[in-house]
């Protein structure tokens, strides 16, 4: 084991901050620093093991933009360093799990075979992408070659093997490996430690009376010389690698695997990482992969009996590709690129149980990655810039009140920060039509699903939805009573704690909106939304789309509802003005409005100043752009 001091998980930062001498004995706690803790451990603490891992996660996480940035192969989804950071938190979240509350079980306590179980099962289960399940094998190689050699200390020589076991493992795992990739980098840095072991005319091998000290600086030494070659194989992948060299890259995973042994060999030094190159993103070239067919990156978990990862890849390759099936008879992980979530979890549907469910909408990540990289600000298109305001701009002239709509960032405000990876507590996501009232939701911090002119998402669209937001709490805002059904399916197949609001109609999901905070819980934030959509009435104007049954109106003439009842129809300005008066004087018994919000939709057939007449001095109004297809007014009352 390693004599490591611990890590802030996920923090970016010199890793000389995360290492420190120690001296031999029991474990004690020291001063600790800004986020970090200092102890002096045993040799059998599983802590040297934890602390070992946190040093590549901590090195990932501080050059993980960078690792994104190259990803184009298999998919330029921009997301490989983000999957490698998952699955080493998930060990380290299991490690943590194994040594129990107070952290002082030791690896004999545990048993080693329990140990790498749980290790390699918690990497499994946490991987996601291709990049991560691989990490995983690697990770699961290693485990099994260190734990079939009981009461030998770990050396350069033990590094070797389960480095070289890690690569059988890896490649095993792919259907068709590619050369030039994280499986050419792991290889050929595991032959580089095994060369040097052959070749050196000193005795590596390392005696149980070895100094902690002198292993520290013998595995670090070995490490790092197998970092070198690891690089130089990161630098050759263009080389074996058609879609590196179109690019313009070196590999995100095999740069990513480099940088997380760096990480340790700092962590074992208690010093800075060895220098490794810094590599540019990826050209904007569009490559034309396989994958650019398939949407949505699809990660599952199957447990059961008598499982054999084999027997399941030729169907799952009929639904899509990139098709990834590790595990054991018990477990399985299943990754895959496909268009239709659902036709591969049947696929297991006999055999198992299918849980953590994990759906990335891959068209959505290749567009952000590749606006990233071009640093173009996200504009939401609108239909009225020929009217000369943009997506979500005030309409409101001399004579408009400007309202409490939008709070800019209102998800993002908080006397809690984020974490440096953006991610909070509680989130959320609203499904949208309209490119101005998508641009309001951002406003306000809230991601959104594009549902259509109908407003009408898969589950699988939901399901990718709540996989953008970057917390592990969501709300999801359905704004629309045909999405609730879909959302609730999403929820129970999301891993996240997920809330549906059913609103039923976009303004007042922007309403509720405004009420969330990423620093409350989702149950919190559940009471706010319902406190303030109490207080809430909602109107609309839309063109009919068909003669009224009873005479009312006729197809194309306008239609004014408050709530979901018909108030009002006939030429589109007197419906308006009849849907705002009922909204400003109150309906039911409830009270008389403060504030009227107006989105204008696609086609709106009244000008910015007619609108305004229409209320009264002691109502405030706020207008906006839309863009909505199917309305030509969304109104909300509060």
């Amino acid at each position: 084991m390693y004599s490591l001091p611990e890590s802030r998980q996920g923090h970016e930062g010199s890793l000389s901050a995360i290492s420190s001498s120690f001296e031999s004995g029991d474990v004690k706690e020291a001063v600790p620093g800004e986020g970090d803790r200092r102890v002096v451990v045993t040799d059998t603490n599983l802590l040297r093991f934890r602390i070992a891992v946190a040093g590549a996660l901590a090195h990932l996480e501080s050059r993980r933009d960078e690792v994104n940035d190259l990803n184009v192969f298999p998919v330029a989804d921009g997301d490989t360093g983000d999957n490698m950071a998952l699955t080493l938190r998930a060990v380290l979240n299991e490690l943590d799990r194994l040594r129990g509350a107070d952290g002082e079980r030791t690896i004999d306590e545990i048993g080693r075979e329990e140990i790498v179980h749980s290790v390699t099962r918690a990497a499994l289960l946490g991987a996601r992408g291709n990049s991560g399940v691989i990490l995983s094998q690697l990770i699961r190689g290693a485990a099994e070659e260190l734990v079939s050699r009981p009461g030998q200390l770990i050396d350069a020589t033990l590094i070797g093997a389960a480095l070289a076991n890690a690569a059988d493992r890896a490649y095993a795992s792919v259907r068709e490996p590619a050369e030039g990739t994280i499986l050419t980098v792991a290889r050929e840095m595991a032959h580089k430690i095994m060369t040097d072991v052959a070749h050196s005319s000193e005795n590596l091998r390392l005696g149980p009376g070895t100094d902690r000290h002198q292993q520290d600086a013998a595995i670090a030494a070995a490490l790092e010389r197998a970092v070198a070659a690891g690089q130089d194989s990161v630098k050759r992948g263009p080389e074996l690698l058609a879609a590196l060299r179109e690019a313009g890259v070196v590999d995100a995973g095999g740069y990513g695997l480099t940088i997380m042994f760096a990480g340790v060999v700092a962590a074992l030094r208690g010093d800075d990482p060895p220098e490794l190159d810094h590599h540019p993103p990826a050209r904007i070239s569009h490559p034309q992969h396989v994958s650019s067919t398939y949407r949505f990156c699809t990660n599952f978990a199957v447990t059961g009996n008598g499982l054999s990862a084999a027997r399941f890849i030729e169907p799952l390759e009929q639904l899509g590709d990139s098709v990834l099936v590790v595990g054991d008879t018990t477990t399985l992980k299943v990754h895959l690129h496909t268009d239709d979530p659902e036709l591969a979890t049947d696929v297991f549907s006999e055999v198992g149980e299918v849980s953590r469910l994990d759906v990335a909408d891959m068209h959505l990540q290749v567009a952000q990655r590749e606006e990233r990289l071009a640093n173009r600000p996200a504009v939401a298109a609108s239909a009225s810039e020929a009217d000369g305001h943009g997506a979500g701009e005030p309409l409101g002239g001399a004579g408009a009140k400007i309202g409490r709509l939008p709070v800019p960032r209102r998800l993002a405000q908080t006397d809690t920060p984020a974490a440096e990876d953006g991610r909070v507590r509680c989130g959320a996501v609203a499904v949208v039509s309209g490119a101005g009232l998508a641009e309001l939701y951002r406003e306000l911090g809230v991601h959104t699903i594009d549902g259509g002119p109908t407003l009408n998402p898969s589950t699988y669209d939901l399901l990718a939805g709540i996989h953008e937001v970057p917390a592990e709490e969501v709300v999801v805002l359905t704004n629309s009573a045909n999405v609730i059904m879909a959302a609730e399916r999403a929820a129970e197949l999301s891993d996240k704690q997920v809330l549906v609001a059913p609103t039923t109609n976009q303004q007042a999901g922007l309403a509720a909106a405004v009420t969330l905070a990423p620093n409350r819980t989702v149950e919190e934030n559940a009471r706010a939304l319902n406190e303030a959509l109490a207080h809430v009435r909602t109107g609309a104007v839309a063109p009919a789309a068909r003669d009224d049954a009873q005479g009312r109106f006729r197809r194309g003439e306008a239609v004014g509802f408050v709530e979901d009842e018909v108030c009002a129809w006939g030429e589109p300005a007197p419906t308006l003005q009849t849907v705002l008066e009922v909204l400003a004087n109150g309906t039911h018994g409830s009270e008389p409005a403060e504030l009227i919000s107006v989105l204008a939709g696609l086609g709106a057939p009244l000008g910015l100043a007619d609108v305004e007449g229409m209320v009264n001095g002691g109502v405030e109004l706020e207008l906006r752009l839309g863009g909505q297809p199917a309305y030509w007014w969304l109104l909300t009352a509060e």
